[in-house]
C-alpha cells in the first residue's frame, strides 16, 4: 500500500476521533426551577428574561428554553413551569413559550389553586382537588386531546414527589419513562403529585401508563424543593443519555429559587413569645433544604464558579402574582452566591445581567443535540449504571 495513502487515513482517522472529542466535550446544560408558593414569581420572571434574551442574542423570534438545555428539572410550580416548557406539541416543539407558561399560571390561578373550607365549622383552608385537576389536564393536553405522558417531552425531564406507599422521594424522570411503561405516567399527573402540598391538598393517588406502579404523592418540595442536585446527580449516572458527562465539570447549570418562603428575615417568623409557629417551622425548614442544596453545589462547582448560577431573590417572598413591576425587582436585584466553605456574599451584577452572562455561554455552545421525545413504539435499551 502507497505510504501517502496510509498517511492520509491516519490522519483523518485521528482528526475524526478529535473532532468527535470536541462534539463529546460539549457541557450538558441543566435548568433546575424550585418549588414554593403558588404563583412561580421569581422563576417566571427569571424564565421570561431567559427565553427572552435567547431570542435576542441567535436572532430567532421562535427559539425555545428547551432548545438550549439538555435536561430541565422542577418541583411543586417549578415542575408545572418545567412540564410546560418541554411538553412536546407533537411536532418536536414546546406547547408553551415561557411568557405563555407563566400567563397561564397567572391566569388561571384561582382555578389551580382554588380555596374551599373543610372540617369542623370550615375552618379548616384547603385547595380543590378538582379544579387544579381540570386546569392541569387543560395546560398538559394537545390541542386533538392527546393527554401528554413523561415520554411526550422535548427534553429529559425530571420532577420529584414523595411517595407515602414507600415512605421514600420517588423521581418521576423521561429516561425512566422510556424504558418501561410501568415508570410512564400522565405528564399532569405528576405535577399534580408533586404539588401535593400536605396542609393544603390530600395526597394525590396515581398510576402509570399500564397500571403496574402506583404512588400516594405528596409534595416533592418536602424533600426536594430545589431539585438541582436530583437533576445533576441524574445526569451524572444516566450513561444513555450523557454519555460524555463524567463529572461536574462537564455540566453548565442554572438554578432558579422562588424566593424566600420564610420571608428575607427569620425574625418576622417568631410570635410575641420569641417561638416560631408551626407552618413558620416548615418554610424555614424548605428554604433551608433549598439552601443546603445551593452550598452544596457551590462547593461541588468552586473550581469553576461560573459552570453554576443560582438566581434567586432574597427580599421577596412568594405571594403575588407576575407582573411587569415584580419581573423588574427580581431582575434588578443584585445576585447572591454561595461561598465554597459557608454564607453567602452579595454580588455585583443583578440577577438580569447574571442570566444575560449565562445566555451569551448558552448560544456559544449551539442549541441541544438531544434528541426529542424517544418514539413510543421503539424499544429502548436500558440505562447503563443506573439512572
Amino acid at each position: 500500500m502507497d505510504l501517502s495513502k496510509v498517511t492520509l487515513e491516519i490522519f483523518s482517522k485521528l482528526e475524526q476521533k478529535w473532532l468527535s472529542h470536541c462534539e463529546n466535550s460539549k457541557k450538558k446544560r441543566v435548568l433546575s426551577i424550585d418549588g414554593g408558593g403558588t404563583t412561580g414569581i421569581v422563576a417566571g420572571a427569571a424564565l421570561i428574561h431567559l427565553e427572552d434574551q435567547i431570542r435576542l442574542k441567535i436572532g430567532d423570534p421562535q427559539a425555545r428554553i428547551a432548545d438550549f438545555f439538555d435536561i430541565i428539572a422542577g418541583t411543586g410550580i417549578g415542575a408545572l413551569l418545567a412540564a410546560m416548557l418541554a411538553a412536546d406539541d407533537g411536532f418536536g416543539r414546546p406547547l408553551f413559550t415561557a411568557r405563555d407558561a407563566v400567563a397561564f399560571i397567572a391566569e388561571n390561578n384561582s382555578e389551580l389553586f382554588k380555596v374551599k373550607l373543610s372540617g369542623f365549622l370550615h375552618r379548616r383552608r384547603r385547595f380543590s382537588g378538582k379544579t387544579i385537576d381540570k386546569a392541569l389536564k387543560e395546560a398538559l393536553s394537545r390541542d386533538d386531546g392527546t393527554i401528554l405522558t413523561l415520554k411526550d417531552t422535548c427534553k429529559p425531564l425530571l420532577i420529584p414527589c414523595f411517595d407515602l406507599n414507600s415512605s421514600a422521594p420517588f423521581v418521576f424522570s423521561r429516561a425512566d419513562a422510556s424504558e418501561t411503561p410501568s415508570f410512564n405516567f400522565d405528564l399532569w399527573k405528576v405535577c399534580r403529585a408533586t404539588l401535593a402540598t400536605p396542609s393544603l391538598f390530600k395526597p394525590f393517588n396515581l398510576t402509570s401508563v399500564d397500571g403496574k406502579t402506583s404512588c400516594c404523592a405528596i409534595d416533592g418540595g418536602v424533600v426536594m424543593n430545589n431539585p438541582t442536585a436530583a437533576a445533576v446527580t441524574h445526569v451524572l449516572h444516566n450513561k444513555r443519555d450523557f454519555p460524555s458527562v463524567n463529572g461536574v465539570e462537564d455540566l453548565l447549570v442554572l438554578s432558579l429559587g422562588n424566593g424566600p418562603l420564610s420571608g428575607s428575615s427569620s425574625k418576622r417568623n417568631l410570635r410575641h413569645n420569641g417561638e416560631c409557629s408551626t407552618s413558620s417551622v416548615v418554610d424555614i425548614v424548605l428554604d433551608g433544604v433549598s439552601e443546603t442544596v445551593d452550598q452544596m453545589l457551590g462547593n461541588a462547582f468552586c473550581w469553576n464558579r461560573s459552570d453554576y448560577v443560582r438566581i434567586q431573590a432574597n427580599g421577596l417572598t412568594s405571594g403575588g402574582l407576575v407582573g411587569p413591576r415584580v419581573e423588574n425587582e427580581v431582575l434588578k436585584e443584585r445576585g447572591v452566591e454561595s461561598l465554597p466553605f459557608g454564607g453567602k456574599r452579595l454580588l455585583t451584577e443583578t440577577n438580569a445581567e447574571r442570566i444575560e452572562s449565562f445566555v451569551q455561554r448558552l448560544v456559544a455552545s449551539g442549541r441541544s443535540s438531544l434528541p426529542p421525545s424517544p418514539c413510543k413504539d421503539s424499544a429502548v435499551s436500558p440505562l447503563a449504571n443506573g439512572r
